[in-house]
């Protein structure tokens, strides 16, 4: 009976106060719209999380003034505090909906939205409470043994054990049984994904993709992704019909994770099969980063192509095949791994050229690829020294050289359009107008890395449990909903949330770059005689694939 009142006793004062909050504040808007699911889901979540702050704060102040408050006082508080919380949740609940409603006009997005705040509510409730039951059964478990302890050794040191016997089994459980179990059933999911092939796509037939006729790798090792990015390569009638001819058939080298046993030879095999394609000899070879299941953006590669009507040679290969947001928590240190060495391999086969010789040598990566290819360089000065420029998409906040170059940014410029140095070797942009700023020159080689300052991509950051970010301070980024606040924990959870919706929202926002890129490989790496209309024409083509 003892136990059973230690679980299902009522709620804390402090507990309640904050779990309330935390959850009107998980209804206020963030980065991008979510579902009145999402919603319900994170705000369980986001509740429990203010119950334990609340709880901890509360315990804390019991211990330090070891005082109980006369019961009639304590009646009359809850009373108020229940009052205020249920009028504070019902405003909060009521006003959400305009606050999803006046977020989506920002990204072009239709306004007629699905939304049950009383759903909502019943969501957030089952969540927190399934969360608060396992909380008091681990809270029970920790009491029972400490009693136990007490029997044998003194009253603080038997305290001491129990609570680092209980923390040590929360994290074992927590680190090597659930996180581990997950990542694992993830694992064998994606390895499942990663043999099949996506519709429509098929072995390429031209010698020049990789798992096409004489090929140094099997269209089977290419796993779901490469076999995506070779056999969807641009066709010379695709590209002749925005060239007006004269296209040939574009290079793409892609080497799976299967394919070799390291990182350091899935690199040698990647330059052996860029030179079987002849590689080298077209005018542009970009070094690409994927991200964790292996994909690259069609964006990415096809402007390229398209802009040098074929005449090109691009290169990646696969270190994972989870997906982006499990292979950035656990994966890390293999995308760094294989970046480095596609990149060095690639480098040290191209300056055995002559220096007349020579392709132009440039690197690109979306989101987590962009993570890839940054690793393989010191920093900025080591990057442009290196290559003959850089095409980054969707940054997260982890890349070192991207974190560098915003801390270092001018006195005045923005954290989503950071100006460093001037400007004269790398720029950030989220709108083509963007890489004219500063109006000051820019030679080659260039750094271009666009960067939405709606993308939680970029922005989310551990650092929003307790610090409030630059990007919410005026002036605030094309997309950024002007009511949107920091609260501590709450921001943290919402922006990571976002990233889950990061690219159901229209180009330009969120976690979607679409023709944007276009501008960013002009100002990089166009061939000469491209032009401004060509690139107007080829950013309309981008948008609508």
């Amino acid at each position: 009976m003892d136990s059973d009142r230690v679980v299902w006793r009522r709620l804390g004062f402090g507990g309640t106060l904050l779990a309330t909050l935390f959850f009107c504040a998980s209804l206020t808007p963030s980065l991008l719209p979510r579902t009145w699911l999402y919603q319900g889901v994170m705000g369980g979540i986001t509740a429990i999380l203010g119950y334990a702050v609340g709880a901890g704060a509360g315990a804390a102040c019991r211990a330090v003034t070891r005082r109980r408050p006369p019961e009639r006082w304590r009646r009359r508080a809850w009373q108020i505090m229940l009052a205020g919380c249920a009028t504070l949740a019902a405003a909060a609940l009521w006003y959400s909906y305009d606050w999803q409603r006046d977020l989506r006009p920002l990204m072009g997005m239709d306004t007629a939205i699905t939304w049950f705040p009383p759903v909502i509510l019943a969501v957030a409730i089952a969540f927190f409470t399934v969360f608060l039951l396992v909380a008091r059964l681990i809270r029970l478990g920790g009491r029972k043994l400490i009693g136990w302890l007490d029997l044998f050794v003194p009253v603080y040191l038997g305290h001491a054990i129990g609570v680092v016997v209980v923390a040590s089994l929360i994290a074992v459980i927590a680190g090597d049984v659930l996180f581990s179990g997950f990542v694992n059933t993830v694992s064998d999911v994606s390895s499942v994904a990663n043999s099949s092939t996506h519709p429509g796509v098929r072995r390429p037939t031209s010698a020049t993709l990789s798992g096409g006729p004489g090929s140094l790798v099997s269209w089977e090792s290419l796993g779901r992704e490469g076999r995506t990015f070779t056999g969807t390569a641009t066709t010379p009638a695709r590209l002749a019909a925005f060239s007006g001819g004269g296209a040939v058939q574009p290079i793409r080298v892609y080497v799976g994770l299967e394919a070799a046993s390291s990182p350091r030879d899935q690199a040698a095999l990647a330059v052996r099969e860029l030179e079987r394609t002849g590689a080298f000899d077209r005018p542009v070879l970009a070094v690409l980063g994927t991200t964790g299941t292996g994909w690259v953006d069609h964006g990415i590669s096809d402007t390229l192509e398209f802009m040098y009507n074929g005449d090109s040679a691009m290169v990646a290969v696969q270190y994972s095949y989870l997906p982006s947001w499990v292979s950035f928590l656990v994966d890390r240190d293999k995308a760094a791994a294989a970046g480095a060495a596609l990149f060095e391999a690639v480098r040290a086969r191209w300056e055995s050229l002559p220096a007349g010789d020579r392709p132009k040598l440039v690197v690109s990566g979306e989101s987590l690829g962009s993570f890839e290819l940054e690793s393989a360089f010191r920093d900025l000065d080591d990057l442009a020294a290196r290559t003959d420029g850089a095409l980054f998409v969707g940054p997260p906040n982890a890349n070192h050289i991207w974190h560098a170059l915003t801390a270092g940014r001018e006195q005045g410029s923005p954290l989503w359009r950071p100006v460093y140095g001037s400007g004269r070797t790398v720029r950030f942009a989220q709108r083509p107008a963007d890489l004219s700023l500063p109006p000051a020159p820019w030679p080659h080689p260039r750094v271009v890395y666009l960067q939405n300052a709606s993308d939680p991509v970029v922005w989310w950051s551990p650092a929003l449990v307790y610090d409030r970010p630059g990007w919410l301070e005026p002036p605030r980024g094309p997309g950024v909903n002007p009511q949107m606040n920091w609260f501590p924990l709450v921001t943290f959870w919402q922006v990571l949330v976002d990233m889950i919706a990061g690219r159901s929202v229209p180009p330009g926002h969120g976690h979607r770059y679409g023709g944007n890129i276009v501008d960013g490989w002009a100002a990089v790496a166009a061939p000469p005689g491209w032009t401004a209309a060509d690139t107007s024409r080829l950013r309309l083509l981008i948008n609508a694939s």
